[in-house]
């Protein structure tokens, strides 16, 4: 399967589990999922996280989130060549991953007159609306998600004898899932760990293009999700260089 393919579809899978949850327990009149904990939430994250790895894992390094991909890049573990494809591609399978968790729950949004329910069930918003520790929390948290994938990646794949991608291989993606279920329970409560720019700012341009009345994508705090997943991976490539 081409490399670009795969991050394609396993985002896509991402998204679809993982606005899927957010959606089952946001929504009017879903079985057993509404009002649900945040528990549930977060563990639901951390097990797409699981099956997206390890279907994609082999064949892209199934990064699916730009922030690991960059953090990949700077701590010299991802060619910068690649970048910008897989940057491009996350994001368009992050728009249509949450596309397909929209039509999968349509009659439930129909029934949700809550439009802040309706957003949050699409991208990420502040508990308490702070730009300087939202950018904060998000840059923290997944500062996290990438120093530690750095003890967690080998390379998998090879062209011709040289390595030339490293990235979540089927054999790391259970670490990876609970790693991610671990953010959510711990780090987020304050703005719901986007801690993937892709996985917020597809979802929410989605959500803008909602044929609904009284939608509201609060762009105002969309470049929190996208530039502070962003800084902490470069932090933690330029922390995981200085250390080995």
């Amino acid at each position: 399967m081409d490399s670009i393919l795969a991050e394609f579809i396993g985002t896509t899978i991402l998204m679809l589990l993982g606005i899927g949850v957010n959606a089952n327990t946001s929504l009017k009149n879903t079985i057993g999922g509404e009002n649900s904990n945040w528990i549930l939430v977060s563990m639901a994250w951390g097990l797409s996280v699981f099956v997206a790895v390890f279907i994609t894992g082999q064949f892209s390094g199934a990064h699916l989130n730009p922030a690991v991909t960059v953090g990949l890049a700077m701590a010299g573990k991802f060619s910068w060549s690649l970048v910008p494809g897989y940057l491009i591609t996350q994001l368009a399978a992050a728009m249509f991953g949450s596309w397909l968790a929209y039509i999968v729950y349509i009659d439930h949004y129909r029934l949700t007159k809550d439009e802040n329910a309706v957003r949050g069930s699409f991208c990420t918003g502040p508990a308490i609306r702070n730009y300087k520790n939202n950018f904060f929390s998000e840059t923290v948290a997944t500062f996290i998600l990438v120093f530690a994938i750095f003890y967690i990646v080998e390379p998998n794949l090879q062209i011709e004898g040289e390595v030339v991608n490293f990235g979540l291989g089927a054999l790391d993606a259970l670490p990876v899932g609970i790693l991610v279920w671990v953010i959510g329970m711990t780090l987020g409560g304050t703005t719901g760990f986007a801690i993937n720019p892709a996985r917020d700012f597809g979802p929410r341009l989605v959500y803008s293009l909602l044929p609904r009345k009284n939608k509201n994508a609060d762009w105002s705090y969309s470049w929190i999700p996208v530039f502070g997943p962003l800084l902490g991976a470069v932090c933690a490539g330029f922390l995981y260089n200085f250390i080995m």
